[in-house]
């Protein structure tokens, strides 16, 4: 008969996230801001090794190994065509003069002592709408970090501004998926779900803003005034700017409200943005082209270039040209490979039954409802940090504790509050994870440089574990349903 493959001891289970941790931190050290490019893809690879080799002793062939890498990495192809057509469609929106315009009204609108909170409220509202994140920080999360850079507000706390509302909103919008599976895993329903997590999720929020508003308050406004004017005359010497280039943007958040799919609605804005490329900037299409003459081919050519390749417009000036470049599909490629390479780590702990027996080890402190909340919140990051997946980082622990809250009297929608507070909300802070490299990617602002900044996100898991050790509001099963 065929011999089972052995359970992981802990020690195994623990090893590769530990070679991974001391490789991460080994290759920060050494390549600095650059890690990403490569450095920190090997070092996924290296702790997967170490995972695989483990498995093989505890039993396990490499062919089940190599269905589970494959079985995770096709969990994340939806992430990593989105991803591409992000790039895309960046490239056509900057050559259209869509993101310049969005940043040259923003500037008009938006003061900056209260631009951060501002930037929280939008990208809660249109993250609320669209019931994704990842829509809105590809598109008003790209104009805002524009608007912040122009005023001269430090990227990483306008990135950690858009993360703080993004996540707010993809976690309280009954059309997130995120929403949706919470409560499908631990077994209650959408909309009570919901209204359960206002209890933590309305002080966090409310905190996030009340951080934001205080520190916008200690900008010098006027100081800004003459560079927002320098910057706004350097986009109208390079572009034509017209409110008419917002209908794009806003027809592809109907589309993501209407529920018609990102991808496609993401390939329609792409198309619309060098459709009006072509017509509202003509010449700098033509000049990506390294045309003369406008024809056909040459305008097919420019936009097409922009889609796939590095594009930038220069105006002279300094922080302009930084706003206005864009690194189409290809752009994307390290932050792909990123999340392949994390994928394939993430699918040997799983199928070699590593990440379950680490779970397993931490529920043991689990005596009373403060802890057993505790230590689910403590799962979920550590699923998001070893599995790199924000829908495993709800999954597992969803799996892994529903009757351990059953059997301990506790209504399931306790626990799906504390797998959105901890599992959703802190994927982002992984730069490894897919919802981390993502965001660093098309915000073109590094995880860890935003990480101390995303106030909603850090505080978000502290604030559920603090309701659960008071007491307050936790909902008991009713006895017929403990039953």
């Amino acid at each position: 008969m065929k011999k089972e493959p052995r359970t992981p001891t802990f020690f195994e289970s623990l090893l590769p996230v530990l070679v991974l941790i001391g490789l991460l931190s080994l290759n920060v050290v050494i390549f600095g801001s650059d890690a990403t490019s490569g450095a920190n893809q090997m070092g996924l690879l290296f702790a997967a090794m170490v995972g695989g080799l483990l498995a093989m002793r505890q039993g396990y062939r490499w062919a089940p190994l190599l269905e589970g890498i494959v079985k995770s990495i096709s969990s994340a192809m939806p992430a990593i065509l989105i991803l591409m057509l992000i790039g895309s469609l960046a490239g056509t929106w900057l050559i259209s003069g869509i993101v310049p315009a969005l940043i040259y009204y923003g500037l008009d609108i938006l003061n900056p002592r209260i631009f951060l909170f501002a930037a929280v409220v939008v990208s809660a509202i249109v993250s609320l709408a669209t019931g994704s994140s990842w829509t809105t920080a590809a598109t008003v999360g790209i104009a805002l970090v524009g608007i912040g850079q122009a005023m001269g507000i430090y990227e990483g706390l306008v990135a950690g501004a858009i993360v703080s509302g993004a996540y707010f909103g993809d976690k309280m919008s009954p059309m997130s998926d995120t929403t949706n599976l919470a409560p499908a895993m631990a077994g209650t329903d959408l909309f009570t779900h919901i209204r359960y997590m206002t209890i933590t999720t309305g002080p966090t929020i409310g905190i996030t803003l009340l951080i934001f508003l205080i520190w916008g308050l200690t900008f010098d406004k006027g100081t800004q005034m003459g560079q927002i004017e320098e910057v706004q005359q350097a986009i109208l010497s390079k572009f034509h700017i017209s409110p008419v280039l917002f209908l794009v943007p806003l027809l592809v958040i109907g589309m993501i409200v209407k529920k018609i799919p990102a991808i496609p609605a993401l390939l329609t804005g792409t198309i619309l943005g060098a459709l009006l490329a072509i017509i509202y900037q003509p010449d700098i299409v033509l000049k990506i082209a390294d045309a003369t003459q406008g024809s056909a081919m040459a305008y097919y050519k420019g936009v097409m270039t922009a889609m796939f390749t590095q594009t930038s417009v220069a105006t002279g000036h300094p922080v302009v040209d930084e706003l206005l470049s864009a690194g189409g599909m290809f752009g994307m490629m390290n932050t792909i490979w990123l999340i392949l390479c994390a994928m394939i780590f993430g699918g040997i702990m799983e199928t070699n039954g590593m990440l379950t027996r680490l779970t397993q080890s931490i529920i043991r402190f689990a005596h009373n409802t403060g802890s057993l909340v505790a230590s689910t919140a403590a799962t979920c990051l550590l699923v998001n940090v070893t599995a790199s997946d924000q829908y495993i980082s709800i999954v597992v622990p969803g799996r892994m504790f529903a009757s351990t809250f059953r059997e301990r009297g506790l209504a399931p929608e306790n626990l799906s509050r504390t797998l959105e507070d901890s599992g959703t909300v802190t994927s982002v802070l992984v730069p490894w994870n897919t919802c981390g490299a993502y965001h660093a990617s098309v915000l073109g602002i590094a995880t860890g440089t935003y990480l101390p900044y995303a106030f909603f996100n850090l505080i978000s898991p502290v604030m559920t574990v603090l309701v659960a050790y008071s007491g307050f509001k936790i909902r008991k099963l009713k006895q017929e349903d403990a039953a």
